[in-house]
């Protein structure tokens, strides 16, 4: 009598392949890639689109007592409403809402990766490159408001 042997032949249709979700997520920047100022703006991004999310006043709140406690910050309620501004006039060109993710995440949104890079780019103090960024992440109509209010809140 001949015995079945368990010697399987790799299929590479059944080999496991990287989930979507888990290669999208390992090649998006992390919080820690940004510098202090960068992540407190992060961070009252995400509690301002929270707000509007929601409707919830505590997310206001949040984000005031958010930027309160940061270090280094001179002039907090300035700091959230320039914050506040800049999403508001995103929020009123485009098509679809901003996607933000929990104050808590470590990894960023496309949209929260873009504005971070915004930023960083107004920080560069670089206004050719600032302006041709700008146009490619905010809708037709809105890129001077939008320039204005990146630089303004780079200069917090």
């Amino acid at each position: 009598m001949m015995e079945a042997t368990s010697n399987p032949v790799p299929d590479p249709a059944r080999q496991s392949r990287p989930c979507p979700l888990q290669a999208a997520l390992a090649t998006r920047p992390s919080i820690e890639s940004y510098d202090p100022f960068c992540r407190v703006a992060l961070s009252l991004f995400r509690f301002i689109g929270a707000a509007y999310a929601t409707g919830a006043s505590d997310c206001w709140e949040a984000a005031y007592r958010f930027a309160d406690e940061a270090p280094g910050i001179a002039d907090s309620p300035l700091l959230v409403a320039r914050a506040a501004a800049l999403v508001r006039i995103l929020r009123s060109g485009r098509p679809c809402e901003l996607c933000f993710m929990p104050p808590s995440c470590r990894r960023l949104s496309k949209d929260e990766a873009e504005l971070m890079r915004l930023l960083a780019v107004a920080r560069s103090e670089q206004p050719g490159e600032l302006g041709s960024v700008v146009c490619q992440f905010v809708g037709s109509g809105n890129e001077d408001a939008a320039t204005r209010a990146v630089n303004a809140l780079a200069c917090c």
